[in-house]
């Protein structure tokens, strides 16, 4: 069964896990078992593997060393992600590259799936950390300086998109498939953002558009409020207005899972699992199938005569031949006496 805070769901099926928090849905199974305190049944059985997955929730934490712009760039990101998201008020001394346990602590405590971390130093100015987490426990971490930072606030006159609301991403450039930092910070944010899984969407609910572009292994992050307007046709006229926040990514650090624990994060349940169905097949046109007949006897085939074969004109050369070799017998037997005449002489 998949757990409530893997990425089953996650696009591209590129969610990873880690094998240091593996047996904690075995262990919550447990305590829930042993527990009889009806309260903290309920609270455990929140937290264990779940087929159908919850809304994944985000940790916004703020580094002891984070600076104003690196403060203001958490709250733009936390009003993205709200309503499943969580703003840790307090400062936090952790190095994630360093010791991930403050991390998995947070999340356990938070029932979280991903998190978000700012700070500042010298050596590294600007510092944004986005991360998932597998199980409880570290999955992959990507490590981003923030350049060119505008808030949502500095846009002004610009309608601002509701709490909630699912955006529809863009990646542009060549480079999100060459390297495995940009292909796993590409995954991350799509399953940082994309919310509640749903089959349909209303159209006029796509308020805003994020579009993440690639140029120098630098990853230029920009939103974008969608306008709707008339055009006389029934599909309306979209324009895109820019409503923050705005920033350019450069990446610095990164953590990779395992292709082990890869694998482990991305398993589907086998009870998710369409079942197979002898001789169909789906692609891009829809169902298809495959019918098998046994052999068949062609001698036996019975066809329609139609009037443009020839059937008539065919039936009519056919009588004139009959005609024309009972004249030809005739013409041969004039010369002989019949059998009959020939008797009678004898008699």
């Amino acid at each position: 069964m998949a757990h409530n805070n893997n990425n089953n769901n996650a696009i591209n099926n590129n969610s990873n896990g880690s094998t240091s928090g593996r047996s904690s849905s075995t262990q919550l199974i447990q305590i829930r078992a042993q527990t009889k305190n009806k309260r903290v049944q309920r609270i455990l059985k929140k937290k264990e593997p779940k087929l159908f997955e919850n809304v994944k929730n985000a940790m916004f934490i703020k580094g002891s060393t984070s600076n104003q712009i690196m403060q203001q760039v958490l709250k733009d990101l936390y009003l993205l992600k709200a309503p499943n998201a969580l703003h840790l008020q307090k400062s936090n001394e952790i190095r994630p590259f360093e010791d991930a346990a403050p991390l998995e602590f947070l999340a356990s405590k938070n029932d979280s799936s991903l998190f978000t971390f700012t700070s500042h130093s010298k050596k590294r100015p600007n510092n944004l950390v986005i991360g998932r987490f597998f199980d409880y426990g570290l999955l992959d971490m990507i490590e981003l300086g923030v350049g060119n930072f505008k808030s949502i606030s500095s846009f002004k006159g610009v309608e601002k998109s509701a709490v909630g609301n699912k955006p529809c991403f863009m990646f542009v450039g060549e480079e999100w498939d060459q390297t495995e930092e940009l292909k796993t910070l590409r995954n991350i944010f799509l399953d940082f953002f994309r919310g509640a899984v749903v089959e349909t969407i209303n159209l006029a609910g796509l308020e805003h558009v994020i579009v993440c572009t690639t140029v120098n292994e630098k990853v230029f992050f920009r939103v974008y409020r969608v306008i709707l307007k008339r055009s006389g046709l029934k599909t309306p006229r979209v324009e895109l207005q820019e409503m923050g926040p705005s920033m350019d990514f450069t990446i610095r650090r990164s953590k990779l899972a395992a292709p082990d624990v890869m694998r482990a994060a991305s398993r589907v349940p086998s009870q998710l699992k369409p079942k197979k169905v002898k001789n169909i097949s789906t692609d891009a046109f829809g169902k298809s199938g495959a019918v098998h007949f046994g052999k068949q006897d062609y001698t036996k085939l019975v066809t329609r005569k139609m009037k443009g074969l020839g059937g008539k004109r065919k039936k009519k050369v056919a009588e004139e031949d009959n005609n024309n070799n009972t004249a030809e017998a005739g013409d041969n037997n004039e010369g002989q006496p019949s059998n009959k005449k020939s008797r009678r002489e004898k008699d």
